[in-house]
């Protein structure tokens, strides 16, 4: 088993490298396992199409969910060529993943220029102290949804 988590790693390894020196955005790639066969390949696509979500956990995350035809990737893996940054933390808590392998660190990131660590200061932080203005508009009106979405007998939990 050991053998085939370093053959996943190496892969992700290698759409980091592959994919960065292709243009398509930062040294990031990863790969979703399902019971012991990659079932998605994803990598950093951020520059390649103006889109700051476009990491390479994201990525393999939306492909796995497209093949399996599910929102829940509770019985995969994530191999991951670094730490997740706080986007694709959430993302894979909301897949439901059940464990990620990840080869650098969030420390090893920053040092290349990837410092995330102020987004989790900000999550820290009540809300007026953060640096992006938020300001709650409108409750009584966008209320309107949960109280119908609560209501709803044929609404799927998730």
């Amino acid at each position: 088993m050991e053998k085939n988590k370093e053959k996943y790693m190496r892969e992700a390894i290698r759409l980091s490298l592959d994919k960065m020196r292709a243009g398509y955005g930062g040294p990031f790639g990863a790969v979703v396992v399902r019971n012991g066969e990659i079932i998605a390949y994803g990598f950093n696509q951020v520059l390649a199409s103006n889109d700051p979500t476009a990491h390479a956990e994201v990525d393999a995350i939306r492909k796995a969910c497209a093949t399996l035809q599910t929102y829940h990737l509770s019985d995969c893996e994530l191999y991951t060529s670094c730490e997740p940054c706080p986007m694709c933390f959430g993302a894979i808590y909301w897949a439901r993943i059940r464990k990620v392998y990840y080869g650098n660190t969030k420390q090893d990131a920053a040092a290349v220029g990837f410092d995330d660590n102020f987004i989790y200061e900000e999550l820290k932080k009540p809300r007026q102290e953060c640096r992006i203005a938020m300001e709650q508009l409108l409750p009584e009106e966008a209320i309107v949804a949960f109280e119908e979405w609560s209501k709803n007998p044929h609404k799927s939990e998730y």
